[in-house]
């Protein structure tokens, strides 16, 4: 595994915007999963990334991991565009390079919010001029699809408050539907998970299901007897992405 740390993918930021890759041990093109990292929009950090994650790299996949602006330091919704600028920032470094195939995104609990958030609202990759669609899969571990709990803190809020509005992924499943070129999404909830987290991933759901998307692209994933992302995601992150390929 070949490991390029620390590259700035926003220079007015340099001591936070940065992200890690890590690569596999071929010549040949591969995907890529691009990850954000949890920690409720105020904490974690790119380098949490488990030694199973890593192990992706085994199946010929890069990995990338992501830092972007946090709480207290930062307000909604400057984390999203940090995660829409570093994907910007792959494409980019990939049409350079050459080193990628396949585009996957993904998080975990705050960063599936973020990945969420990029995907369903088009306006952050919008203005990059891209479209969520030309990413081969979108994987969204526990992520919140209302309000995050922090943004509603911002706000002066209960954090335990259900609000659906520009904060929320959900609010954005009926705007600008393109269902023939929605991507191969997978949804991860545990059992045991933040309070209404898997109620909410339900929901969200139900109402793509509702408005016409392609249910046959989506995979969800109900983690039994397991409270919040305390499972490895390794092998589904390397299932997803190998079984999205063969559908390509």
């Amino acid at each position: 595994m070949k490991e390029i740390l620390n590259l700035n993918y926003d220079n007015r930021y340099p001591e936070i915007c940065n992200l890690d890759i890590y690569l596999p041990d071929t010549n040949q093109l591969c995907p890529v999963f691009i990850f954000f990292h949890g920690g409720g929009l105020e904490g974690g950090s790119k380098e949490d990334i488990s030694k199973e994650l890593k192990n992706i790299t085994v199946q010929n996949i890069a990995l990338i991991s992501v830092e972007y602006r946090m709480y207290p330091n930062a307000k909604f919704p400057e984390f999203i565009e940090d995660a829409a600028k570093a994907i910007d920032f792959v494409i980019k470094y990939n049409n350079k390079n050459k080193l990628f195939s396949e585009y996957f995104v993904g998080g975990s609990s705050a960063g599936a919010y973020l990945s969420m958030m990029t995907y369903f609202d088009k306006k952050y990759l919008g203005k990059y001029g891209i479209d969520p669609s030309i990413i081969d899969g979108w994987f969204f571990d526990a992520g919140q699809p209302t309000t995050h709990f922090n943004v509603l803190r911002e706000r002066g809020l209960d954090s335990r408050l259900i609000r659906v509005d520009e904060a929320a992924p959900l609010f954005f499943v009926d705007k600008n539907i393109d269902t023939k070129n929605q991507g191969n999404l997978m949804f991860i909830v545990a059992e045991n998970d933040i309070e209404g987290r898997l109620e909410q991933t339900k929901l969200l759901l139900n109402t793509m299901k509702q408005f016409n998307y392609d249910m046959n692209k989506v995979t969800y994933k109900y983690m039994e007897g397991y409270t919040h992302c305390a499972y490895p995601i390794h092998e589904m992150v390397t299932d997803f992405i190998i079984n999205t390929k063969k559908k390509i």
